[in-house]
This record gives C-alpha cells, structure tokens and sequence, in this order.
C-alpha cells in the first residue's frame, strides 16, 4: 500500500514548512491528504507568493477546514499519521483537549485514538507554563512535538536548507528518509 500522510497548515509563522513537506512527500510518491485552517490562508498570503490553488495542488488531496465528514475524519480510514506544519498554539490546544471544531483538530483526534504518528511543528517563542503543559499532555497520549529547531551543527548555508532539514527529519518519524537531511557522521577526531 502506498504511504499515506495527513498534513495540516494551522496560522502559526512558517507556511514555508507545510508547503516544503508537501513538495516532499510528492518526491517521495507519498499520498497526501491537506488541510489548510482559515488562519493558516492570512499567513500564506503574508509569507508566500503562492495562491491557495497552488497550495492544494501539491496534495493529492485537499479537504476543506469545515467538511467533517471527510474521509480523514475516520479512523477506519487508515493513514500513516499526520503532520501540522506549523502548527499554532491554539491548534495544538484544541488537539490536547479533544474538544475539536475543524477537520485540522478532528483528523489529528483520530490519529492520537488510533495510535497513529502525529508530529506537531510548533510554531511559537517563547513559552508559557501553560503552553509546556499542554505539550506534556500530548506527549503523553502520543504525539511527537517536533518544533522547527535550526541544525547549525550540519553547517546549513540558506533558511531554504535549514527548511528542508527541518521538514525531513520530521518526515524520518513517519520512516520516510528523503535526501534532503544532512546526516550526522560523527565528530573530526583528527582535529585537536
């Protein structure tokens, strides 16, 4: 069966991530299924030059915010998990509440009860008790709370690598290994 991948574009800075994952994925013949919350539209077109069309049509499928009815929102619809990226403050809220009231927030409820991968790129600085709590308890039901954290240590030359290394390790945690991450191959032991 092919791969199946949920990715999720919430209203935090750094559309850049969710539009590189799909591009990705795509790369890799990954099927992909987006959902795009209305507040993730204002900072594409703060961040981005591409459309919303253009957007949706990196993924194989594009479901809009309110259709709860939707395939994705179904655990018997089998997928390999989901991928926010970025994912907001109050995204990552609704999730750990379980009180959901999107498809973005219902998709990744379905995900975590069906003990699938949710990675959330969180996308927020700095952080309150209350935002660290709330991540605690995610993580504790399954989630992996990846943020996007510079690799300086890989030697990363533009924000477009330092972007690429991001997504691709987060893309690792669903065993989806692209080309675009740099792999650690040790400490120079020839140097003093």
């Amino acid at each position: 069966m092919t791969k199946r991948i949920i990715v999720g574009i919430s209203g935090a800075s750094g559309v850049c991530y969710g539009i590189r994952a799909l591009q990705m994925l795509s790369d890799m013949g990954v099927e992909t299924h987006l959902i795009v919350s209305k507040s993730a539209q204002l900072t594409l077109a703060q961040e981005s030059k591409m459309s919303l069309s253009e957007l949706k049509s990196l993924a194989t499928y594009a479901h809009a915010i309110g259709d709860v009815g939707a395939t994705i929102s179904s655990g018997s619809f089998v997928t390999d998990g989901m991928l926010i990226a970025p994912c907001s403050i109050r995204t990552m809220s609704e999730i750990a509440t379980g009180v959901t009231s999107t498809l973005l927030t219902r998709s990744a409820d379905v995900v975590l009860k069906e003990r699938r991968r949710l990675v959330l790129m969180v996308r927020e600085t700095p952080l309150h008790t209350g935002h660290l709590r709330t991540m605690t308890a995610l993580s504790e039901v399954g989630a992996v709370i990846a943020p996007p954290v510079p690799a300086f240590y890989a030697g990363l030359d533009s924000v477009d690598a330092m972007v690429d290394q991001s997504v691709g390790r987060c893309l690792d945690l669903f065993g989806l290994h692209g080309t675009s991450v740099s792999r650690w191959q040790g400490l120079d032991r020839g140097r003093d």
